[in-house]
C-alpha cells in the first residue's frame, strides 16, 4: 500500500503542478509564456512531491472524514478529502509561485516593474488556484487511484472502486 501512496503522490503532484502552473500563466494578463510556465511547473512539481512525501495524506484525509463521522466511501467523504488535499497543497504552491513570478518579473524588468502588492497577487491567485485544484482533485483522484493500484500490482479493496488515497 505504501507503493500505491507514492505513485498516487507523484501522479497528483505532477497533475496539480501542471494545472496550477497553466492556470497561473494564463491568468497573468500576459498570455501564455513558455519559459515562466516551465519554471513554474518545475518548481511546483518539486514542492508537490515534497509535500506528498512528507504529509501522510491518507491519514490526514481519513482523520478529517472520521472527525466528521462520514462514510469513508461516500460522496461527502470524497468532497472532504479533496478539500483537505486542496488546502494542504494549494496555498504552499501558490505562495511559492507568486514569489517566483515576482522575482522573475523584477529580474526581467531590471527592477522597474510596477507590480501590485504581494498580498493582492497572492490572494487573487490563491482563490483561483483553490477552485481549480479542488475541481482537478475531484476529477482525477478516482482515476489515479485505480491506476496506482494497477501500477503497484495491488488488487483494490473489494466492493466499489477505490476513491481514497493510500
Amino acid at each position: 500500500m505504501k507503493k500505491v501512496g507514492i505513485i498516487m503522490s507523484v501522479l497528483m503532484g505532477v497533475t496539480l503542478s501542471f494545472c496550477l502552473s497553466l492556470t497561473g500563466n494564463l491568468t497573468s494578463g500576459e498570455g501564455f509564456q513558455l519559459v515562466p510556465f516551465l519554471l513554474s511547473f518545475a518548481a511546483s512539481t518539486v514542492i508537490s512531491l515534497i509535500i506528498g512525501l512528507i504529509v501522510p495524506m491518507k491519514k490526514v484525509e481519513d482523520g478529517a472524514v472520521k472527525a466528521m463521522k462520514l462514510n469513508e466511501r461516500s460522496m461527502p467523504a470524497n468532497l472532504v478529502k479533496a478539500l483537505v488535499s486542496d488546502l494542504i497543497y494549494t496555498p504552499v504552491i501558490t505562495l511559492a509561485m507568486i514569489i517566483l513570478v515576482r522575482a522573475l518579473v523584477m529580474k526581467m524588468s531590471h527592477g522597474h516593474a510596477q507590480l501590485p502588492p504581494f498580498a493582492v497577487m497572492f490572494i487573487k491567485s490563491l482563490i483561483i488556484s483553490l477552485v481549480v485544484a479542488y475541481i482537478i482533485i475531484l476529477i482525477v483522484t478516482p482515476v489515479f487511484m485505480k491506476l496506482s493500484f494497477k501500477l503497484a500490482g495491488v488488487n483494490p479493496p473489494a466492493g466499489k472502486p477505490p476513491v481514497d488515497r493510500s
